[in-house]
């Protein structure tokens, strides 16, 4: 996690580092501290750039830029095999023609290590890793459990600082995974070295960490403790990731008390400007439901409900229109009219990293601006000149979304789906790189390809 450079406890420093290949970036400016003993998981979507970051801890992908320290020294240029880490990988990379004690004594032989040395702790992992008995046994003949468990000894056995695994329960199935979960916690506690641990499995990392570090698109969303990380995140991003939230708009009306949905509501959160504009979370939990009463904060009509074996989940719309979802022990059957309750406690606010879209673009001449990739219309500028570099404003509900790329002015890729309460705030990812923002109540999918349309009575535009 990141401490003050103060403290001395941290045995790896990963500073300012970034990582390309070609033309596109996967890490961007990366700065990361790890203590001695701490059980550290990595953890975003596919892409994010998690496993690069874990091969660059390794050193089987070099840095573009930064450095990598392990106690205090660098090593960014020391190639794997001369850095005191494992890694154990999501393909266990097991050796089929040795049985379980060959493959876990390899790289002790490597060493030279004597015989009774190398027997002396074989048996001490195999018994760390539950696998006694079974050091004759050849790994084709071994389960997924416990092949992962020989990859894990394999790894331990040298005495890494720091184990470094790569989504090594992803081939499981769930109840083996969830069992894996708590042995691996276990063997860490027992072990007491350095786990860095890479997953998209966000229950996984909740579960088994110390320290959770949340990555997006190449950056550090938020690094915290898991209670942290679910009760106080930092933008929607980490909110929707990490667990079920409902998130709205809301105005921060004063401290202690923001306004969404159309009420106000007391909270703990301060340090807002009066009528500042947040975003609000609320986990599902955290909702009381009950019979309606109209003496009550939210009224509603339930308009789902399933039962997930602890719990059932339920979905709500409050009378003004917006969709909750709602988790509780007691079951309210479908159109059943009911009222909800939220504590202050239970509401956390966040300031918006952003209110609207600001493009940057360069005028084509008097009527038309070249921005995200494409040629956009737009009213003429007072003092704006052909040529010049503007900034282009837009309202997130101002930009149009196109089925087909050839109806808009620009293209791209819809990259993450928000629903907050009553209409859907969509990330699209133009062909040129950059990122545009758009609220709709069109149902869109993660991937889909759209044309990008806006009008130029909706462009504000300012010489940057």
């Amino acid at each position: 996690m990141t401490v003050p450079a103060d403290e001395k406890d941290y045995i790896i420093e990963v500073d300012h580092v970034s990582k390309s290949f070609g033309d596109k970036q996967v890490l961007d400016d990366i700065s990361l501290f790890v203590r001695k003993g701490e059980f550290v998981t990595i953890l975003g979507p596919s892409g994010c750039g998690k496993t690069t970051l874990l091969r660059l801890l390794a050193g089987f992908t070099q840095v573009s830029e930064g450095s990598i320290r392990l106690q205090g020294q660098d090593i960014t240029a020391i190639p794997p095999y001369r850095r005191p880490m494992n890694t154990v990988f999501q393909r266990y990379a097991l050796f089929p023609h040795l049985n379980v004690y060959e493959n876990i004594a390899f790289g002790l032989k490597l060493k030279d290590t004597s015989s009774e040395e190398i027997d002396k702790q074989v048996r001490r992992v195999l018994k760390i890793v539950g696998m006694t008995d079974y050091e004759e046994r050849a790994v084709d003949s071994l389960s997924g459990g416990q092949q992962q468990r020989v990859a894990i000894a394999r790894a331990i056995v040298n005495r890494p600082q720091v184990l470094l695994l790569d989504e090594p329960l992803a081939a499981l199935d769930l109840k083996m995974r969830k069992d894996m979960q708590l042995e691996l916690k276990q063997m860490h506690k027992e072990l007491g070295i350095t786990f860095i641990y890479v997953t998209h499995d966000q229950e996984e990392a909740l579960t088994m960490s110390d320290t959770i570090v949340v990555m997006n698109k190449g950056r550090i969303q938020q690094i915290g403790k898991p209670t942290d990380i679910y009760n106080e995140p930092v933008n929607p991003f980490v909110a929707d990731f990490i667990g079920d939230s409902n998130i709205l708009n809301g105005i921060m009306k004063q401290d202690r008390l923001v306004q969404f949905m159309y009420h106000d509501f007391e909270c703990v959160d301060e340090g807002f400007q009066p009528d500042e504009h947040v975003d609000v979370v609320i986990r599902p939990e955290d909702i009381y439901i009950m019979p309606r009463n109209n003496s009550a904060m939210l009224n509603g009509t339930v308009q789902s409900c399933i039962f997930k074996g602890v719990h059932y989940e339920m979905t709500v719309i409050t009378d003004h229109g917006y969709e909750l979802l709602i988790q509780d022990y007691n079951q309210f059957e479908v159109g059943q009219e009911v009222s909800l309750i939220i504590k202050p406690s239970d509401i956390h606010v966040m300031r918006k990293e952003l209110n609207s879209n600001r493009i940057d673009g360069t005028m084509a001449d008097a009527t038309h601006v070249e921005m995200l990739g494409g040629t956009f219309e737009c009213l003429p500028t007072p003092g704006i000149e052909a040529g010049q570099d503007v900034t282009v404003t837009v309202q997130f509900p101002k930009v149009d979304l196109m089925d087909y790329t050839d109806e808009g002015a620009a293209s791209g890729t819809v990259s993450f789906i928000l629903y907050k309460g009553n209409h859907y705030h969509l990330t699209i990812t133009t062909d040129s790189g950059e990122d545009i923002y758009a609220d709709t109540q069109d149902v869109w999918d993660d991937g889909d390809i759209v044309g990008i349309r806006i009008l130029p009575e909706d462009m504000t535009i300012q010489a940057r």
